[in-house]
């Protein structure tokens, strides 16, 4: 009997967390109020979700890719059938080392007429040209037309065969990481992300970051492939930085009254309430009260706690359609009886089994 009254004192804080109190722990302010998860609220989640993720893509997407166009740091193959002489002072020198097996083979340039700084070449008998900007077959025509004042007829091919004016990124979650030249097959997002070796296993498919000066674009490939647009239409430029962010960085947390707690990792960034609850076996038969499923979140301003009654009618159907986002945290409350039961060992250890003791005694 003296046991009765102490443990009648801690039934009454032993109901779950408490989230719509209005003083938090130890005078700390109000605590967030909890808002029910219902039909109406995972719409409106839906809807918010939708908005801020919703984001202009049109530059990225280019219909038909422009050719390719030379820039500084190309180097030129120009060939003029018949006149063998105007290569020497570009090609034949280089490739000379090359044949030769000398030792200064491996430091030679590329053979070829290399575009200086100022995106000119310099060519015999026309001397300085500009070609930064042009594609090959524009270069081709105007060195032809310059060439025409010294050689009748000029039959020439110029082709670049050193790509190394433009490049991009690419970093993270791929295979070889690292710098991509661009060459005249345009460089979308999808040969980008193939030539660094193709994404690894971790990689977030919902989350590749597309810098481009100071813009920032998030790119969810499986989104776009769903809404029936090819991702392959993303044409990279110059100086984009590709980042394939890892699924180890969208966790979502569970804890409390469930069979295994344990941190999440979402699937290309879904993953849903009732997911993170079958993932970690479902709430515990013993201790857990599945009237208080608990998702906590921190957005930029407040912090937002939302509650499930596992318990109520058509509650399956609306944590499968409760989508949770990175850094959620799960929380099962224990029942009245488990946390009861808590208290009263914390008090009185030994206490309780020596009273079941006692009843199941003969």
């Amino acid at each position: 009997m003296p046991l009765l009254l102490p443990a009648l004192a801690l039934s009454g804080c032993a109901t779950g967390l408490g989230f719509d109190s209005h003083a938090g722990p130890a005078g700390g302010g109000a605590a967030p109020p909890t808002e029910l998860i219902t039909e109406q609220l995972i719409a409106a989640e839906l809807q918010a979700a939708a908005g801020a993720a919703r984001q202009d893509l049109t530059p990225l997407f280019v219909a038909h890719p422009p050719p390719y166009t030379i820039g500084r740091g190309d180097v030129l193959a120009i060939v003029v059938w018949d006149h063998p002489e105007l290569a020497a002072g570009g090609m034949n020198s280089a490739t000379a080392l090359a044949d030769s097996g000398g030792a200064a083979a491996s430091n030679a340039a590329p053979p070829g007429f290399a575009v200086d700084h100022m995106g000119r070449i310099q060519f015999p008998l026309i001397g300085l040209l500009t070609v930064e900007g042009l594609t090959e077959e524009r270069a081709r025509e105007l060195l032809t037309r310059k060439l025409a004042r010294y050689i009748a007829h000029p039959n020439l091919t110029l082709r670049v065969q050193s790509y190394r004016s433009k490049r991009v990124y690419v970093d993270g979650e791929v295979r070889t990481p690292g710098l991509q030249p661009i060459d005249d097959i345009p460089m979308t997002l999808v040969e980008a992300l193939n030539r660094a070796g193709g994404m690894t296993p971790t990689a977030d498919q919902s989350r590749i970051v597309l810098e481009r000066g100071e813009r920032r674009y998030t790119v969810n490939l499986r989104e776009l492939v769903q809404k029936g647009v090819n991702p392959g239409a993303i044409l990279l430029a110059h100086g984009d930085v590709v980042r394939v962010h890892s699924r180890d960085e969208s966790k979502v947390f569970v804890s409390g009254e469930v069979i295994t707690p344990k941190a999440l990792t979402m699937h290309n960034g879904r993953l849903t309430l009732n997911e993170a609850l079958g993932e970690t076996g479902g709430i515990s038969p013993l201790s857990g009260d599945a009237r208080q499923v608990y998702v906590v979140r921190k957005t930029l301003d407040r912090t937002r706690v939302f509650r499930l009654d596992a318990r109520a009618s058509g509650a399956l159907a609306m944590a499968e359609a409760f989508e949770l986002r990175p850094k959620d945290v799960v929380y099962v409350a224990a029942s009245p009886l488990a946390n009861w039961n808590r208290h009263l060992s914390l008090l009185f250890p030994g206490a309780l089994t020596s009273a079941v003791g006692v009843t199941t005694r003969p």
